[in-house]
């Protein structure tokens, strides 16, 4: 590959702005002269692209290198060459490859910018942004841009968390606060980054929540090939599992970099509605069947916004005596306050009563799984199997449910865990204490 020639432009004596502001103080600190400065620069830049042993480490330690930025505006367009330190430039493969795209593009005159500010986000909205891309289907590519960000897994996540430039996954981890396994919520991070060998493996997924109720499958959406994926997922990933670190964005906007949300606070309208996904509907829906919107729900509540969601919604609204847009199932202020505080009227009459509500179930306690296997007959069973009946999922019974556990329990129970989105183990037919309380809430 050839070494790439810069144009160059010259600076307008009463130009403005900084970009030509700046360029005229070089020059006038060089002595007048470029051509030492853009020869430096090509020489370099020739290196990292051929990637030529030693001379594409050298280059990448040059401390006034000129690489590709986007353009302030975030339109995807390659923006002008920057200097860029050392400390903050990527030593990838990936980035080394997105360089060569973007600077083939285009050389202009030299023009700095200041770093755009992280936006401060709320999971609904990390979420919202990382199902646009699962929803466009965005191509996976290390040197095309979409809405400004960079085509791989570390643009995709730089996107969703609103950074306003395109990290990688050697950089990422400075706009995030490190946790544990049982601190991950909607919105947060699953790093890996190779630091020896940055192109072997590293890879980074946004956390969607868990799939399971051991905790052994997320939901993953990730930029890969061939296009943005949203897929169950094991823990932490398909290979490389126990070298991924998760982390919390720094600049969440509920209950700051490390905590999270306190689960009180209204979370916004935007929390809500067609695409959402986010710990918000959960809350919403288990409040709507505490007081009375169980009817609804075929299964969950879960985080994915469903019509059962707005019909819940809508008819706890109505219950209140609400009319028009203030009972268009889209929940608001009043209607999540009610909610939590346990104010105004049931699904179905009655007064809230704290958020118990008559329409809620008060699930007895899990009897325990010996009850559950071929050869018992008791009570819990036919509990069990009216409840199921009662749920939708009694497809399998020919007869009964009765007090004697039968395959056609053990099909029915199954069914209602994989409706869960459990599989293996957590979906083998026989209830635990999860699927018990699934089932009686």
């Amino acid at each position: 590959m050839s070494t790439p020639v810069f144009e160059d432009i010259s600076v307008a004596r009463d130009c403005p702005c900084a970009g030509c502001a700046r360029e005229r103080l070089e020059l006038r600190a060089s002595g007048g002269s470029r051509a030492s400065t853009r020869a430096a620069a090509a020489v370099a830049l020739g290196a990292v692209l051929t990637g030529t042993g030693a001379g594409a480490a050298h280059a990448l330690e040059q401390p006034s290198f000129a690489t590709q930025a986007t353009t302030p505006q975030g339109q995807g367009a390659p923006g002008p060459l920057v200097a860029r330190p050392a400390s903050t430039r990527p030593a990838t493969a990936q980035a080394a490859t997105a360089l060569a795209a973007t600077t083939q593009a285009t050389a202009t005159t030299t023009v700095t910018r200041t770093a755009s500010t992280p936006m401060r986000l709320t999971r609904a909205q990390i979420m919202a942004r990382a199902q646009t891309w699962v929803d466009a289907r965005v191509s996976y590519s290390m040197g095309a841009y979409y809405q400004g960000y960079r085509k791989d897994c570390s643009g995709y996540v730089s996107m969703a968390w609103g950074l306003g430039s395109n990290q990688w996954t050697g950089s990422l981890a400075a706009y995030g606060v490190r946790i544990s396994k049982s601190q991950l919520k909607p919105g947060d991070m699953l790093l890996f980054h190779n630091p020896s060998n940055p192109s072997a493996g590293s890879h980074v997924t946004i956390f969607g929540g868990w799939t399971d109720s051991s905790k052994t499958r997320y939901m993953a959406y990730e930029q890969t090939r061939p296009h943005t994926l949203k897929r169950s997922t094991p823990y932490a990933y398909w290979n490389n599992s126990g070298r991924y670190v998760p982390y919390r964005y720094k600049y969440l906007a509920e209950g700051g970099g490390s905590g999270g949300s306190s689960g009180t606070a209204f979370p916004g309208a935007s929390a809500f509605g067609p695409g959402a996904v986010n710990g918000h509907i959960t809350e919403l829906g288990r409040m709507l069947v505490k007081r009375g919107g169980g009817k609804f729900y075929r299964e969950g509540p879960g985080p994915r916004w469903s019509d059962a969601d707005r019909r819940a919604t809508q008819a706890f609204q109505k219950a209140q005596g609400w009319q028009g847009s203030e009972a268009d199932g889209i929940p608001g202020p009043a209607t999540w306050r009610y909610l939590l505080e346990g104010k105004g009227k049931n699904i179905g009459g009655g007064s809230g009563g704290g958020g118990t509500g008559g329409g809620g179930s008060s699930a007895t306690a899990f009897p325990g799984k010996q009850h559950f296997r071929p050869g018992q007959s008791n009570a819990h069973v036919t509990k069990l199997g009216k409840q199921l009946v009662k749920k939708g999922y009694g497809k399998h019974y020919t007869q009964g449910p009765g007090p004697r556990w039968s395959e056609s329990d053990r099909r029915n129970v199954e069914a209602f865990q994989r409706a869960q989105g459990w599989r293996g183990p957590d979906a083998d037919g026989y209830p635990g204490p999860e699927t018990w309380r699934r089932l009686f809430r």
